[in-house]
C-alpha cells in the first residue's frame, strides 16, 4: 500500500495556473480536467469523489435541501450518515484491513467511521455567542490542535473576514495528523481560493491570493513527498465570472405560490403553506412543490426568464443523475452567467433578521453575499469591531454587517459549460496513474485507490 494524500484545491482550474503558481507548476505538464457532477457544489462534490457514485445513488443533491419529514431547510449538515453508499475508507478497508484514513476538513466529518477526522464547528453558547472552534474525532484531539496552532479561525474560513489564515491552520493540521497518526489516507481540504474567486471571479485580482495558497501547496507538496507519501491536487469545481443574479422565491411569490410569516414586522419563508418555494445553492435551486397537480404551473414560472438555462422534472434530472427523494420536483440549472439567491421578500423593509447576518444555518439558501461587508455601512470594521466589544462585555448584540447586494457577488459555480475556468483540475505526483482526457467526478474514487494499491 503506498500512502496517499488528496490535496483539495477548491476552485484552481488550468486557466489559474502560471506566473503566480510555480509550485503546481511543478505538476502541471501531467494535469487533466474533471468532468464535474450536477450541482457541481461542495458537498456534492465531495460525496461523489469519495463514493464514486452519483447523487442519485449517494444522497448529496446539494450543500443542503428541503427535509421533508422535518419541515425544515437545512444546509451545511456534518453527519456522514447522510451520505448513502460506502465511502472510500470502506472500498480499501476491505483490500487491506490495515489501511487508515484521516479526513481533514472534507465535508461529513462527524458520526463518521473514518480513523481521524476534523471540521468546522462553532461553539454555540447560551446566551447566544458563536466562538471560532473545531470538531475533532477522536475528541482530544481537538485539544491538542489548539494548544499548538491557536483556535481553529472559523471568521477567516467564511464571511467578511476570510483568508489564507484558515487553510494555513487546516494545512497545519494535516503536518500534524501526518508525523503522529501516519494515515494510508488523508484528505485535506485548502478552501482558499473559492472564496476569493467568489469575490472577485477568475478574472479579478486575485494574484496575491494564488501566489498564498502556491506558497501553501508548495509546502505540503515538499513535505508529504519527502514522507514518502504519493500527493493528488484537485480541486471540485471552476467557479465562472457571473453578473446576473436570479430570485426564484420572488417569482414564486410574484405568481402566488410562495407563503411567508410575518413576525415583529419581518417576513419569513413558510415552508409547509407555500405551494412551491426554492432552495437555491449557487447556480442551481431545488424547487419543492407540494401538490403534483401544481408542478405545470410552477416550470411555467421559470420557463423563459433571462439567466435560466434548464427546469428539470423527475426524468430530465435521472439523466444528469440527480433523481433523489431529496431533489426537489424540479431544478433550476442557471446560465454560466447567473446565479440564484434565496431571496423571498419583496419589501427590503420587511427582510428577516437574518438578511444581514452571517447565518449560514438559517438562510434557506447559499448566501454569497456574506462575504462581503455591506457597503452601506461607513466603517463596517469598526461596526463588527463595537459587536465584538458589546459581546465581550456580555451586552447582546446582532452581527448585522453583511451585504444583501448580489450584485457585489463576480463568480459561481453549480452547472458547467466546459469552458476552463468551469473545470476543475486533477494532477498527481504518479502521473502514470492519471488517465489521458477527462475524468467524469466519478471516477476520482478509484483514482484514490489506484494511487493507495498500484
Amino acid at each position: 500500500m503506498h500512502r496517499t494524500v488528496v490535496l483539495n484545491v477548491v476552485g484552481l482550474t488550468r486557466k489559474l495556473l502560471g506566473e503566480h503558481t510555480p509550485n503546481l507548476n511543478r505538476l502541471r505538464d501531467q494535469a487533466t480536467d474533471i468532468e464535474p457532477v450536477i450541482p457541481a457544489v461542495t458537498c456534492t462534490a465531495q460525496a461523489t469523489y469519495t463514493t464514486g457514485k452519483s447523487p442519485k445513488d449517494h444522497g448529496i443533491v446539494a450543500n443542503g435541501w428541503y427535509f421533508r419529514d422535518m419541515n425544515e431547510v437545512w444546509l451545511w449538515r456534518q453527519s456522514n450518515k447522510l451520505v448513502q453508499s460506502p465511502k472510500v475508507w470502506h472500498l480499501a478497508k476491505e483490500r487491506d484491513p490495515s489501511f487508515t484514513c484521516s479526513n481533514t476538513f472534507w465535508w461529513y466529518a462527524m458520526a463518521t467511521d473514518a480513523d481521524w477526522t476534523l471540521t468546522p464547528r462553532p461553539l454555540y453558547l447560551a446566551d447566544g455567542r458563536k466562538e471560532p472552534d473545531c470538531y475533532t474525532c477522536p475528541l482530544e484531539l481537538r485539544h491538542t490542535l489548539s494548544e499548538k496552532f491557536g483556535n481553529f479561525p472559523l471568521f477567516n474560513f467564511w464571511g467578511p473576514m476570510t483568508s489564507i489564515k484558515s487553510s494555513q491552520w487546516i494545512a497545519d493540521a494535516a503536518k500534524y495528523i501526518e508525523e503522529e497518526k501516519q494515515p494510508s489516507l488523508q484528505l485535506v481540504y485548502l478552501p482558499h481560493l473559492d472564496y476569493v474567486l467568489q469575490k472577485e471571479g477568475p478574472d479579478g485580482d486575485i494574484v496575491q491570493d494564488l501566489k498564498e495558497i502556491d506558497t501553501l501547496v508548495g509546502d505540503l507538496l515538499d513535505f508529504f513527498e519527502q514522507r514518502g507519501c504519493r500527493v493528488m491536487v484537485l480541486s471540485e469545481y471552476g467557479i465562472q465570472n457571473v453578473n446576473r443574479a436570479v430570485h426564484p422565491n420572488r417569482l414564486l411569490r410574484e405568481a402566488g405560490m410562495v407563503s411567508v410569516k410575518v413576525d415583529l414586522g419581518k417576513e419569513y419563508l413558510d415552508y409547509f403553506s407555500s405551494r412551491a418555494f426554492a432552495v437555491a445553492d449557487h447556480q442551481i435551486a431545488h424547487i419543492y412543490v407540494h401538490n403534483p397537480d401544481d408542478i405545470p404551473a410552477v416550470r411555467q414560472v421559470f420557463e423563459g426568464v433571462e439567466g435560466i438555462d434548464r427546469v428539470l422534472d423527475k426524468t430530465e434530472q435521472a439523466e444528469l443523475g440527480l433523481d433523489h427523494e431529496r431533489s426537489g420536483e424540479l431544478v433550476l440549472l442557471a446560465k454560466p452567467d447567473s446565479w440564484f439567491t434565496y431571496y423571498f421578500w419583496l419589501d427590503d423593509e420587511r427582510q428577516p433578521d437574518y438578511a444581514h447576518q452571517v447565518e449560514i444555518h438559517r438562510k434557506p439558501g447559499f448566501d454569497p453575499c456574506e462575504l462581503f461587508f455591506d457597503p452601506k455601512l461607513r466603517f463596517p470594521k469598526l461596526k463588527a469591531a463595537r459587536r465584538v466589544a458589546q459581546k465581550k462585555l456580555g451586552f447582546r448584540y446582532v452581527m448585522d454587517v453583511i451585504a444583501v447586494a448580489p450584485e457585489l457577488v463576480k463568480g459561481s459555480h453549480g452547472v458547467s459549460d466546459g469552458s476552463p475556468e468551469s473545470l476543475p483540475l486533477l494532477m498527481s505526483t504518479e502521473p502514470q496513474l492519471i488517465p489521458d482526457g477527462r475524468v467524469p467526478a466519478t471516477d476520482v474514487c478509484d483514482l484514490m485507490l489506484k494511487h493507495l494499491f498500484e
